[in-house]
């Protein structure tokens, strides 16, 4: 059974969409004054596995997480804002697109930090996988970023396939 015959109903990835912020406090900093990228990714999986909850009403788990590259750094006293959607259903296993952006609340600037997919697998309470509503993309962007991660699958499983070897 692949995605294109599970037995589910699908749902509109809008009602995965997640937002959440967080002010970026000292406790989390470095000697510059930065976030700590740990505490980046940290943030970015939670909002990851809130999207993805959301989609497939059940527990979930992290998969894997593709690279992250940091664009602008957050500093002390600045909001981090970071919106997640799922972009794909592979039966058991979805690809969650994530956005983090800063906003200096003095001025109202904001800037796009880093972007990150991650693989999450819906699972039971005895954390065997479950089968996971497909996601339907409604807009051009949905579509688009559809597409893209079932790419983005492709390649990560040829990855996975020539460590096997």
């Amino acid at each position: 059974m692949n995605e294109t015959t599970n037995p589910l109903p699908g749902r509109p990835v809008r009602e995965s969409i997640s937002e959440m912020s967080e002010h970026a406090l000292p406790n989390d900093a470095n000697a510059l004054g930065n976030l700590f990228g740990g505490k980046v990714m940290s943030l970015v999986d939670l909002a990851g596995a809130l999207a993805a909850i959301r989609h497939a009403r059940c527990p979930v788990v992290t998969a894997s997480v593709d690279y992250m590259n940091f664009i602008h750094p957050v500093h002390i006293g600045q909001l981090v804002i970071l919106r997640s959607s799922v972009n794909r259903v592979f039966r058991t296993s979805m690809e969650v697109g994530v956005r983090v952006t800063v906003e200096n609340l003095l001025t109202g600037e904001r800037k796009h930090t880093c972007s990150a997919y991650l693989t999450f697998v819906g699972v039971d309470k005895l954390g065997g996988k479950v089968l996971i509503p497909p996601a339907i993309p409604e807009s051009e962007e949905e579509l688009r970023r559809y597409e893209e991660a079932g790419e983005r699958r492709r390649i990560r499983l040829e990855m996975r396939a020539k460590r096997k070897e």
